[in-house]
C-alpha cells in the first residue's frame, strides 16, 4: 500500500509539474499560420519511439488531413473511402514507399522511424498531396485556423519547434527556447515563409 501511495505520489507530483503552453505560429508578416505542426523537445529525455497508429483517408480524391504529425515509430494506415482507386507514395529519404493502385485499407500499414518530413502523393491523381512530419517527441500538435495549439508541458527548460508544408520537405523546424513554469504560458513562433 505504501507503495503505491508513494507511486502515486511521484505521479501527481509530475501532473501538477505540466503547464499548458499555448504556441502562436505566424508567417514572416506576422500572419497565423494554420495546419503548422508544433512540438517540444524536452531537454534531457532520450529520444522517444511509439508504437502508435495514425490514419491518413482518401476521401473525395484528397488526404484527410493534408498535414499529420506523428512520433517516431507510429503505424500510419491509408484507407481508401472513395470510389476509384488510389495509388499512395512517397519518395522522401525519411520513409520511401509505394501502395499500388488499391481500394479499401492496405493489410499493412506504413511505419515511420525515422524523423523528418514525407511528403506523399497519388500518382493516379496529381492533385493529391499531404505531409507528414514525424518527431522524436510525445508533445506535438498541429495548430488551429488561428494559428494556435496547446501543449501540456513539463516544468524546465525545453526546445520549442515548428514546422509548415509551405517550408517544404527539407525545410529545417525554426526553433526557440522555451521556459516552462508551474503556470499556463504563452509562446510565440515565427516560421521564414510568407511575405
Amino acid at each position: 500500500m505504501r507503495e503505491a501511495l508513494l507511486g502515486c505520489g511521484l505521479l501527481c507530483s509530475a501532473a501538477v509539474l505540466a503547464a499548458p503552453v499555448t504556441v502562436q505560429v505566424t508567417d514572416g508578416t506576422g500572419k497565423p499560420l494554420a495546419e503548422a505542426v508544433v512540438y517540444v523537445l524536452v531537454k534531457g529525455q532520450p529520444q522517444h519511439t511509439s508504437s502508435a497508429t495514425a490514419e491518413i483517408a482518401q476521401r473525395e480524391r484528397q488526404f484527410v488531413p493534408s498535414v499529420s504529425v506523428v512520433q517516431t515509430g507510429t503505424a500510419v494506415s491509408f484507407p481508401n473511402f472513395d470510389t476509384v482507386r488510389h495509388h499512395v507514395y512517397s519518395f522522401s529519404p525519411i520513409r520511401s514507399f509505394e501502395l499500388k493502385l488499391y481500394a479499401g485499407t492496405p493489410t499493412r500499414p506504413v511505419v515511420f522511424d525515422k524523423p523528418g518530413t514525407a511528403a506523399l502523393g497519388c500518382n493516379v491523381h496529381d492533385r493529391m498531396t499531404a505531409w507528414v512530419h514525424v518527431v522524436d517527441t510525445p508533445l506535438f500538435a498541429r495548430t488551429d485556423a488561428r494559428g494556435e495549439a496547446t501543449l501540456e508541458v513539463p516544468a524546465g527548460a525545453h526546445l520549442l519547434r515548428g514546422w509548415h508544408p509551405a517550408m517544404g520537405e527539407a525545410g529545417l523546424p525554426a526553433e526557440a527556447a522555451l521556459q516552462v513554469g508551474g503556470g499556463a504560458l504563452r509562446a510565440a513562433l515565427r516560421l521564414p515563409v510568407g511575405g
